[in-house]
């Protein structure tokens, strides 16, 4: 199930390998749940298979680094481990309040610092580098741009659909704001387990730039981090603990993303031959 394509409903059933008995004792006992799954399936199927196409899981063009890709990984875990201890040490039970609010925060707006985040960093790209390179990234640039147009494009779709099924269960007449309003639920289902597949690997991949730029997404991940550290500071404040505690905490989590990112365009530069100026 981790895998970009999903296999057809028969096959993802053939797979459970349930007993005849059983799938009848489900049939009776839990049926909305064997409905739920037997629609459920196939419409989040439709939805994962165009993410995934314009949303890879696996990076198309990027050098991945597997000495990079550790140092990540223990950084993130470092980080993570830290800001428990502090909030164990020092934390009241609104700073957990406040972590949780921060963690729902980042989920939402994420994708769209990247958006506003990206045509910044790649304009700066374009300036530093030579024409043959700006004719080479012209065409990955489109790419990224249209799958930025799929996603900006779902996240209008909901609040519109969501609209009009709202509008069409207030002012229709009887006989037509029942079937409407459930036709419509289908491709609002449809456009928000498309956004739920796309978010992840979009954020991972900076909306597919890695194929305009290989250096592209550790220069949005430096930036970001400290756009995240302003906006925890504006919303939350400090973090728990003496003044000296909160400075490592509100200065430390970014600072070494940005070292791990500066590392990363270091390595590229060194030992695949990426430059930031061409």
């Amino acid at each position: 199930m981790r895998e970009d394509e999903w296999p057809p409903l028969r096959e993802f059933l053939r797979g459970l390998r349930l007993h005849g008995c059983l799938w009848a004792m489900a049939v009776m006992c839990a049926w909305p749940m064997v409905f739920g799954l037997l629609v459920g399936y196939p419409l989040a199927r439709s939805a994962r298979r165009p993410a995934r196409r314009i949303f890879p899981s696996r990076a198309r063009h990027r050098l991945v680094d597997d000495d990079v890709t550790r140092l990540q990984r223990r950084r993130a875990w470092t980080a993570t481990v830290m800001s428990l201890l502090i909030l164990a040490v020092y934390g009241k039970p609104e700073d957990v309040d406040q972590a949780q609010q921060q963690f729902t925060i980042r989920l939402f707006i994420t994708p769209w610092l990247l958006l506003l985040s990206a045509p910044v960093v790649v304009a700066a790209l374009f300036h530093w580098s030579s024409p043959d390179a700006r004719r080479a990234m012209r065409a990955p640039l489109r790419t990224a741009g249209k799958s930025v147009l799929w996603y900006v494009g779902a996240f209008t779709a909901v609040p519109l659909l969501g609209g009009a099924i709202y509008y069409t269960r207030t002012y229709l007449e009887k006989n037509l704001n029942v079937w409407v309003p459930f036709a419509l639920l289908v491709p609002l289902l449809w456009m928000l387990l498309f956004i739920a597949f796309a978010s992840g690997p979009a954020v991972r991949r900076a909306f597919n730039t890695a194929d305009v730029h290989p250096a592209l997404p550790a220069l949005l991940t430096g930036g970001l981090v400290w756009e995240f550290s302003a906006i925890n500071l504006a919303v939350g404040g400090l973090p728990p603990g003496p003044p000296l505690v909160q400075l490592a905490a509100l200065v430390g989590g970014p600072a070494s993303v940005t070292a791990v990112a500066w590392w990363e365009v270091r390595r590229l530069r060194t030992r695949y031959g990426v430059r930031l100026r061409n």
